[in-house]
């Protein structure tokens, strides 16, 4: 262990040295390559390509230096330590509130998203942040515990305009809560005869609040009072797989809502 430790503090201390083992890693390259490619001098160059083959990390073959397949195993494996820090910074100050059982992906898919918190100047950040997206979006999923009357708001008015296609399914205690409302069950009635809206119900719980909003999965994070604490939405592929293949699973499952029901 200790060993493995001082390695990585060996090419932790160095940014060149993770550099110039990641380029080797992806290719054969001369020395004049790897100059122009990092900010590295010819010295400090000459020095990691001689800690670099003390180690058998890599291996010179004529004018190029190769990664052997030890050296391509450690930039593959400090790469992955990096996205695992990286993702740790991003989730570092909303993790409390991360619903993890539900989220049956690698959690280094979260590393670039946009996590958004309340503010003295910007309460509402994270429900704004929410409603840009479905300003902006053609097509819309969502799955839910709650639907609130700015999203209502801002669905009812894109599909009235033929600007987005929308599927919801919501816990049934969501859709009576807005059909308490008058005002709010009218403008409910108006977007279920819409032609690109359908909407389900189900009596299964929904432990998440997920828009899929084109590419762009955003997610509610709640603390255990049901108090909205932040949000985060990504662009990643493997989310978006994850997120459609359960707000699929819901839909199966849920009831078309009745408009004679509300």
């Amino acid at each position: 262990m200790e060993s493995a430790l001082e390695e990585i503090e060996f090419l932790a201390l160095s940014p060149n040295r993770v550099e110039v083992l990641t380029l080797l890693a992806e290719e054969p390259r001369t020395r004049r390559e790897l100059a122009e490619l990092t900010d590295a001098s010819q010295p400090t160059l000459g020095r990691i390509l001689g800690d670099f083959t003390e180690r058998t990390w890599v291996v010179r073959e004529g004018s190029d230096y190769v990664a052997t397949a030890t050296g391509q195993l450690v930039a593959a494996g400090f790469e992955d330590l990096l996205d695992v820090l990286d993702t740790e910074a991003t989730l570092r100050g909303v993790v409390r509130w991360l619903p993890t059982e539900a989220l049956d992906f690698d959690l280094r898919r979260l590393s670039s998203a946009t996590v958004t918190t309340p503010s003295q100047v910007r309460p509402n950040a994270p429900v704004k942040r929410a409603l840009d997206l479905l300003g902006e979006a053609e097509d819309v999923h969502i799955f839910s515990y709650a639907f609130n009357e700015q999203s209502l708001d801002v669905i009812h008015d894109r599909t009235a305009e033929g600007a987005q296609t929308f599927r919801g399914v919501f816990a049934a205690s969501a859709i009576d809560a807005l059909a308490d409302d008058s005002q709010l069950r009218a403008r409910l009635l108006e977007l279920l005869e819409t032609e690109t809206v359908e909407i389900r119900i189900t009596d299964e719980a929904v432990p998440l609040a997920a828009t899929v909003a084109d590419d762009t999965v955003h997610l509610f994070l709640r603390d255990d009072n049901g108090l909205l604490q932040a949000s985060l939405d990504v662009t990643d592929e493997a989310v978006h797989g994850w997120a459609t293949e359960r707000f699929e699973r819901y839909w199966d499952d849920a009831t078309p809502l009745d408009p004679d029901d509300l």
